[in-house]
């Protein structure tokens, strides 16, 4: 098999790994970047991107990240298409398998693979995602300033959501497949408390309706069998992420959800030499500015890791 060496490897091309990148080659650090299955990371999903600072009118997000991989490579990092499918962190020296048929030899590693939004698995919620359809209700609520939307999702990410979403939709119809929600106490009675959060328990989502875009949702009630149809302009899903750190639990530290462990006001994993930034790392925020944010700490703190062990 293959073996290349390089000084820094990046794995994932969301906006934590193009800044990696372009910090890491900056500094001459000749970072090498795998893209992964997403190139450009759950972006390249979002339409409009209004909350980026630097960009008053707004950004579509697929083109936000060709401008990220745009400038990576203009400051000389080496970005490929492949994916990380096997990890061996044992030794100084860290060993990352790419499609199964390469190693990548680093001295430092940054891992920026980022999470992937759980989905109910509905056909129609591919069909209008992007058209009404969305996983981030901080990122697309805005667009529906006025109108009616619903929600799926039981625990505290749900809850937040529906919260911030009735702040600015006239109802938020709030579905939840048990008879009552996990999220916390605090979270709950905000949610109940909140008087444009129309709660349905025991509840289903049967099918997202439409032409073009969302037009109503119909949930189906698993008590009583019976169908209803909610007309709503957005149908949000808030039933989780799923961090993409699995190739790395043998050696990563994660918590019980699979999030990799930092240290805190750092990138640093357990393993030294090995660093975790954006959403792989981070389940509180989740945003593309903080995510860039971490990518930048990541490399700085690669840099720092390299320069230390004299290479």
């Amino acid at each position: 098999m293959e073996t290349e060496k390089v000084s820094i490897l990046i794995i994932g091309s969301g906006p934590a790994g193009y800044t990696a990148a372009i910090y890491a080659a900056r500094a001459n650090m000749k970072p090498l970047l795998y893209q992964g299955i997403q190139p450009g990371g759950q972006l390249t999903i979002t339409t409009e991107v209004e909350n980026y600072p630097g960009f008053p009118d707004g950004i579509q997000g697929p083109d936000m990240m060709v401008n990220f991989e745009k400038q990576a490579a203009r400051m000389g990092a080496d970005i490929r298409y492949g994916l990380a499918t096997k990890v061996d962190f044992s030794g100084e020296v860290k060993k990352v398998w790419i499609d199964d048929e390469k190693i990548i030899e680093a001295d430092a590693v940054i891992i920026s693979t980022g999470a992937s939004a759980k989905w109910l698995g509905i056909p129609s919620e591919e069909k209008f995602n992007g058209f009404g359809v969305s996983a981030c209700a901080v990122c697309d609520g805005f667009f529906f300033k006025g109108k009616e939307v619903a929600i799926v999702g039981a625990g505290d990410t749900a809850a937040e959501e529906a919260h911030y979403l009735s702040k600015m939709c006239t109802t938020v119809h709030m579905i939840v497949r048990k008879d009552q929600m996990r999220a916390s106490k605090v979270m709950q009675d905000r949610v109940l408390n909140t008087p444009n959060i129309k709660m349905y328990f025991n509840s289903e989502t049967d099918e997202i309706l439409g032409d073009k875009t969302v037009q109503a949702v119909r949930i189906k009630n698993t008590k009583t069998n019976t169908l209803q149809e909610i007309p709503v302009s957005a149908f949000f899903v808030a039933i989780g992420h799923q961090p993409n750190s699995g190739i790395f639990s043998e050696f990563i530290k994660t918590d019980e959800t699979g999030y990799i462990l930092t240290e805190p006001g750092t990138t640093k994993t357990n393993v030294p030499g090995v660093f975790a930034s954006g959403d792989v790392q981070d389940k509180n925020y989740r945003q593309a500015v903080t995510a860039a944010g971490s990518g930048c700490m990541a490399a700085l703190d690669a840099e720092r890791y390299l320069t230390a062990k004299g290479h």
